[in-house]
């Protein structure tokens, strides 16, 4: 049997089926923020629903707040209405009856916290039969992962006597190439890399998913999928938002940190992977650690014309005025922090030697959407010179977000007398072709990690060779100032100029979004 009908098969079987939550307890640390109000909860809620989430679950929040577990879950549902309208006294009571509420006395490294925190999920599990299997999620400031899980280490509740014990890490993984070594190393103290889940909800959402589906379940793509059909590949994730209030994070980080070391660089990868030997979690993302070690190395000389940067000033979005990046509220009036990137990245594989991959991502455009466009070489033109029109290449869009899903440009001729060429689109949209919506990518994330599922969580060593081949252009940048004084585009717009420098060839721009 051929290795792609093997995958072929794999994906059927791994997809096929709906999977339910086993029991087990979830620990949120960090309950209080606005990641568990806004995600977390109403994703559990949605598995609830959906009777995917165990009858013996149960949820503890814990963060420095002093907060009862009433007043938790009163929180709770509040904001839930607020995303959920009318949901009954009744089902909200069923489903937070195995609810918590476990405040920090002494920060994230007091030991007599987490002593407490180990007798109530022996207590849970004897009550709800929970069967020893615990999942603590870390929604705090990195700077505190390693309090929680050193202390988490100290009462063994890291060890698995009895059931799972798994701890998911949301982004950033490091803030770069040496402190995300230093971090995998010290979750590594106390975790094995089976039970440590790094997330990137990028990976959850139902289109990203589907470009696995899309590549090795069609026959069709698979022989056209490399250099000789494909002339560049475009990947865009565009923000209307500004910072939100976020400015002591995103000071520090920059776009570079924020979304290409984690989100463009994943969907990176499974658009340019060789077909895995199976629909496994390591068998994917040993493909995915190829494509991030085959990234060709920036040279210095070369930032300048494959790599661009950019801040946005004051504009309009909506019709409202909104303010430049450094009139946000925290920012340095002097700030040299990046809003907006793109990159010109090349790899190093058979199957994509001299295709350029194009990044972009910036705060501020003008639309809110993630796409990726691959488009494929122009056909030869010779039946078709004497025809006013020029012919367009073809262009295969897979639609993130907002609109999920997959369009196909070709050519065709319009009815009439006259032989005239036009493009159409053939478009397959997730809300008209299936009865039921995309899940949110906190609640696929979420019942994966349950299930002891990582194909959609990041290993080690792809956070690592992410970093490795973005320091070159970090380094670069805080090192220099920008080419083009900040800011150096409108909000509302698509960017800096200076972008459109990185097509050399005449056939190649930015998609017009």
């Amino acid at each position: 049997m051929s290795k792609l009908l093997t995958l072929e098969n794999s994906l059927r079987e791994g997809l096929g089926s709906q999977r339910s939550g086993v029991p087990c307890s979830l620990v949120i640390f960090g309950a209080s923020g606005d990641l568990t109000k806004r995600k977390l909860v109403p994703a559990l809620f949605s598995l609830y629903q959906k009777h995917l989430l165990s009858t013996s679950f149960s949820l503890i929040g814990t963060s420095r707040s002093q907060l009862s577990t009433d007043e938790f879950k009163h929180r709770l549902k509040s904001a839930l209405d607020e995303k959920i309208p009318g949901i009954s006294s009744a089902l909200w009571e069923s489903f937070s009856q195995n609810f918590h509420y476990l405040p920090l006395t002494g920060g994230f490294n007091n030991l007599a916290d987490y002593q407490a925190l180990s007798k109530l999920l022996n207590d849970l599990d004897q009550k709800n039969d929970t069967l020893g299997n615990k999942i603590f999620y870390l929604s705090t400031p990195p700077e505190v992962f390693e309090d929680i899980i050193s202390n988490l280490g100290r009462v063994e509740l890291t060890r698995e006597k009895k059931g799972f014990s798994r701890v998911i890490i949301e982004k950033p993984f490091g803030h770069d190439l040496a402190s995300a070594q230093m971090l995998n190393q010290k979750i590594k103290n106390v975790f094995n890399e089976n039970q440590i889940y790094r997330i990137d909800h990028y990976l959850g959402k139902e289109t990203v998913q589907n470009l696995l589906v899309m590549r090795f379940a069609n026959s069709i793509f698979e022989p056209i999928w490399n250099r000789r059909y494909i002339d560049h590949v475009q990947i865009t994730a565009a923000e209307e938002i500004g910072i939100e209030n976020r400015a002591g994070f995103y000071e520090t980080s920059g776009v570079l940190r924020d979304m290409f070391q984690n989100h463009l660089f994943q969907i990176l990868c499974l658009v340019a992977m060789e077909p895995p030997i199976s629909f496994e979690a390591n068998a994917i993302r040993d493909e995915k650690l190829k494509i991030l070690k085959s990234i060709r190395p920036f040279e210095e000389e070369e930032l300048k014309t494959s790599a661009c940067r950019g801040q946005y000033g004051g504009g309009y979005l909506g019709g409202e005025k909104v303010v430049a990046y450094r009139e946000e509220a925290g920012v340095n009036p002097l700030s040299t922090t990046p809003t907006f990137a793109a990159l010109k990245i090349y790899l190093d594989t058979w199957r994509w030697v001299g295709v350029p991959f194009y990044l972009r991502s910036g705060k501020r455009l003008a639309k809110r959407i993630s796409e990726v466009a691959i488009q494929f070489k122009e056909p030869p033109d010779l039946l078709f010179k004497n025809n006013l029109q020029a012919i367009s290449p073809n262009v295969l869009v897979i639609r993130i977000q907002p609109d999920e899903g997959i369009t196909l440009k070709f050519e065709t001729k319009v009815p009439g007398m006259a032989f005239e060429v036009r493009n159409v689109n053939m478009d397959f949209r997730y809300g008209t072709s299936f009865t039921v919506g995309a899940p949110e990518a906190y609640e696929r994330l979420l019942l994966d990690c349950m299930l002891g599922d990582a194909t959609l969580f990041i290993r080690s060593d792809e956070v690592e060779a992410a970093w490795e081949a973005l320091m070159p252009i970090l380094n670069y940048w805080e090192t220099t100032s920008p080419q083009e004084a900040f800011p150096n585009y409108e909000a509302g717009t698509w960017g800096p100029a200076m972008a459109d420098a990185l097509f050399v060839k005449p056939w190649r721009k930015w998609r017009r979004l």
